[in-house]
């Protein structure tokens, strides 16, 4: 196997005057092609790379297939896009031709099952990734349906598949919609390689590998599929196998501890090898990626976007036009939550882009002709990260806490606010810019660190509603969630509503509460809902647990276990025993 003391590297700076055959390229279409004749337009015979997506082609950078594109051709290769492919005819998805080097699969922003059901299984009725807001744009199980139809229509073309629905099936997992436990996606799918993680830095090297000849083994931030045969003739250093898939479904103990490696070896530069055997086959997944410096994420934002959906559009895309105002700041959470994909997605460590690369991109959005002044969020994950994280390197690269701020923030965790309120003070500065406001959440517990933050927030950066996401108040299911006590929420709400009357602002906090978590009772809602009243708050975002792949509380959720303790748990699993804990909310807490 190859050596994982050192990554790939990154090669931002390699000229953009070549193709990967060696032939100038034409410069940066204002797109990525998505038709034949956008590709003649560009005098390209044939594509390097075709990117298949389960959402409409935004070329945006809050757009994940955008991001992959425009980084894999700022390297010189030929990049197209298939936004939503109709399966029916094996036409659309040969309407750019065979790629040279690979198809890339993704389901979209949201994994498709997510996208299609709610919590308690009925059948979504929009869908915020295609034109017009309409469903039905993308099949269930979106990945292995577009590699299915990939291999069937491209046969001897590598598929990598990539995204947050593969990128969370990478292993055994239990799939909520037909209540089992499955593979991972590799049996299904039959990809050449998974792509988990944002994926930058993965598929830059697939590229360059197959673009060489050379094999896929070794990639931190991928998952292949081998037989019992291959994977024992050439056993990698430094791996832990996970309780099979058998055993996995046999048991619910073993469950419990495949998800505790899972999480405890997703350090990038201390996790281990993690396999998985099922059948006679071993998924061999990688450690992760490591995430991109400040100076890799300025150039990714940089690289020429067009900042709308595809002109073949005639309707707005409603996640566009949520977004289109917003600029993403900072990557990764070190929150842990048991009930987020989030770390074991795009990580746990913090990178923040540079204000002067932040204020570059504010400077391209103003001239927009739908911008009218007012940056709708300066986040990503949460918000208030940007500039905080590990303060001590050698420390973080050997951590294998699944949380930095529970069940205490870690001490080599930085909690220092001053650049991310400098952040959006320079922005408000910027000519053209009215208002800036903070709207992807802030994390209060990381806020109490800084009261001047807390401060600046009510003064000028919030729109009249500021979201946070408490979740519960019971300190039984805090725990169970890893989120931080109510003595906090109480603190850091009782410090804004103080700023806000200060600065005579009329303000409220809008807290996103979730029922029916595993472990949460009917007597634990009615302490939230007790809480909510004593403070005069409606909870406009309460929402039932939905159980997604690869997540603690998953696993809580199937085996009933107390992770820390191993006690059994009530569950509700029943859609009536979770809709009388979300009717525990309802009411008007005023009356």
């Amino acid at each position: 196997m190859a050596d994982l003391s050192t990554p790939p590297a990154f090669p931002y700076d390699m000229l953009l005057t070549k193709d990967s055959s060696g032939d100038e390229m034409t410069a940066p279409a204002g797109f990525l092609p998505t038709s034949r004749a956008e590709m003649d337009a560009l005098g390209w015979k044939t594509c390097d790379i075709i990117l298949v997506t389960g959402d409409a082609y935004v070329d945006h950078p809050s757009f994940g297939i955008a991001l992959i594109g425009r980084h894999l051709e700022s390297l010189g290769y030929r990049v197209g896009i298939i936004a939503q492919p109709d399966l029916t005819s094996s036409s659309d998805l040969l309407r750019l031709g065979k790629p040279l080097l690979f198809a890339g699969v993704s389901s979209g922003a949201m994994d498709s099952m997510v996208n299609h059901y709610t919590s308690l299984g009925r059948l979504r009725s929009d869908d915020a990734y295609s034109e017009g807001g309409r469903p039905g744009n993308r099949p269930d199980r979106a990945v292995l349906k577009y590699v299915n139809s990939v291999q069937r229509t491209m046969p001897g073309v590598p598929v990598v598949i990539g995204g947050i629905e593969a990128s969370l099936r990478r292993f055994t997992h239990y799939d909520y919609w037909s209540d089992r436990m499955r593979k991972s996606i590799l049996f299904d799918t039959k990809a050449t390689i998974l792509v988990f993680g944002m994926g930058e830095k993965a598929s830059a090297e697939i590229a360059s590998r197959l673009s060489k000849g050379d094999g896929l083994e070794g990639i931190p931030g991928t998952a292949v599929l081998l037989s019992r045969k291959a994977f024992e003739s050439a056993l990698p250093e430094n791996f832990i196998e996970i309780p099979s898939h058998e055993e996995v479904c046999s048991d619910p103990e073993a469950f419990m501890r495949m998800t505790k490696v899972i999480e405890k070896e997703h350090n990038p530069w201390c996790g281990s090898i993690v396999c998985q055997g099922a059948d006679t086959r071993v998924v061999v997944v990688q450690p992760p990626a490591e995430p991109l410096t400040t100076r890799e994420m300025d150039k990714l934002y940089s690289l020429p976007f067009a900042r709308h959906p595809h002109p073949s559009y005639k309707q707005k895309i409603p996640a566009f036009e949520m977004i289109k105002d917003s600029i993403t700041v900072v990557r990764g959470c070190g929150g842990g939550c048991s009930f987020c994909g989030l770390g074991l997605h795009q990580g746990r460590c913090i990178t923040s882009r540079s204000q002067d690369s932040v204020l570059q991109e504010v400077r391209r959005l103003s001239r927009e002709k739908y911008f009218r002044g007012s940056v709708s969020d300066l986040g990503g994950p949460t918000a208030n990260m940007y500039g905080l994280g590990g303060t001590d390197p050698g420390a973080c690269r050997t951590c294998r806490r699944s949380s930095c701020l529970h069940p205490r923030i870690c001490r080599s965790f930085g909690t220092d606010h001053r650049q991310y309120i400098e952040l959006l003070r320079s922005v408000s500065k910027l000519k053209g810019v009215k208002n800036v406001f903070v709207s992807s959440g802030v994390r209060f517990d990381l806020a109490l660190e800084s009261r001047e933050f807390i401060r600046e927030l009510a003064r000028s950066y919030v729109s009249g509603y500021l979201k946070i996401a408490p979740e519960h108040f019971s300190p039984a299911v805090l725990r169970l969630m890893r989120k931080p006590g109510v003595e906090k929420w109480r603190e850091f709400l009782r410090i804004f509503r103080e700023y806000s009357a200060e600065e005579d602002r009329e303000q409220y906090v809008v807290p996103y509460i979730m029922a029916a978590f595993p472990g949460c009772t009917v007597n634990h809602m009615h302490e939230a809902a007790s809480e909510l009243r004593s403070e005069r708050i409606r909870p406009d975002k309460a929402q039932v647990f939905l159980p997604t792949p690869m997540i603690m509380a998953t696993t809580i959720y199937v085996t009933g276990f107390d992770p820390q303790t191993g006690k059994k748990l009530s569950v509700a699993k029943t859609p009536s025993r979770k809709k009388r804990q979300l009717e525990c909310l309802q009411g008007d807490p005023r009356s």
